[in-house]
């Protein structure tokens, strides 16, 4: 081994080269440098720019808005103004011999007859209801224990209302319809057949028509109606009749009930029978085909 060379220490032997040391820093801060002036750069011909100054955000919107403001009041005050100073416009007549009908008055001789008071609907339900209901059929006779309801065929609307579950809203339902007036009438057949006419009248068509529709939606009902959709009654439009299945209790005879509910014109018609025995559609669909005719 040469004497003159150093022996390596370990790390340098395992091939390692350690990072240099850092630089001291200097002991006295170099002074700093004055750089020198630059040359003024050429200045263009013509005039300076000047930098524009930022408007504030929205001073412009406020602005627009108020000046909308001012032209629709301004144009509200112009237009009340023109309008005050004009004279009315006269109305168009009421009464306008253009919208007659026919337009042309027809020959003597040719224009309809009027209705005769048997024809007209209106000039019968005007005058007595009670005539109006259907003559008594033959093997009946008037139910007096029934007709006391009625004082001489007429019955009073809370006592109408009495046959329902709830006659309070009932009561309040027909007062609030218009209702006009109730003309009934019982008869008896039998020992137990009992059956009740009502014609119940409002002042309008629109309302017994409502009445009787009101009466017929819940017939399907098996808790309230007659739990079937009943039968349609010929002729009368919606008019329909229904057969009650039997009511049975403990200690009593079995209840039958049948049912028609029709209307004509301004008149709503309620027809019921009651029995202890068996009511066939026949019975209940032929009082009310009786009744239908009569009105």
């Amino acid at each position: 081994m040469d004497p003159a060379v150093p022996e390596a220490s370990a790390p340098q032997a395992a091939g390692v080269v350690p990072p240099a040391a850092p630089a001291p820093a200097p002991a006295v801060a170099p002074a700093a440098v004055t750089p020198l002036p630059e040359a003024p750069a050429e200045e263009p011909s013509g005039p300076r720019p000047v930098a524009a100054k930022r408007r504030p955000r929205g001073r412009t919107t406020l602005i627009i808005a108020a000046a909308v403001v001012l032209g629709i009041a301004a144009g509200t005050a112009v237009g009340y103004g023109v309008q005050a100073r004009r004279e009315p416009t006269p109305l168009t007549a009421l009464s306008q011999p253009g919208l007659a009908y026919p337009a042309k008055a027809l020959p003597a001789g040719q224009a309809p007859a009027p209705l005769r008071a048997s024809q007209d609907r209106r000039v019968r339900t005007d005058g007595d209801l009670r005539k109006l209901i259907a003559p008594r059929p033959a093997g009946w006779e008037d139910d007096k224990e029934l007709d006391m309801f009625a004082q001489d065929g007429w019955m009073g609307v809370e006592d109408y209302a009495l046959d329902f579950e709830d006659e309070d809203f009932m009561y309040t339902n027909l007062l609030e319809s218009d209702i006009r007036r109730v003309a009934a009438k019982a008869w008896k057949k039998g020992r137990y057949r009992t059956a009740a006419v009502w014609l119940v009248q409002f002042r309008s068509g629109a309302a017994a028509a409502e009445h009787a529709e009101g009466q017929r939606a819940y017939m399907p009902d098996s808790d309230h109606g007659a739990g079937n959709e009943g039968s349609a009654l010929k002729g009368s439009g919606t008019g329909r009749y229904y057969v009650f299945p039997a009511e049975r209790k403990a200690g009593y005879m079995p209840l039958h009930h049948a049912r028609a509910v029709f209307h004509r014109g301004d008149v709503m018609v309620d027809i019921n029978i009651y029995d202890t025995e068996s009511i066939s559609k026949k019975d209940i669909r032929t009082l009310a085909e009786r009744q239908l005719e009569r009105l």
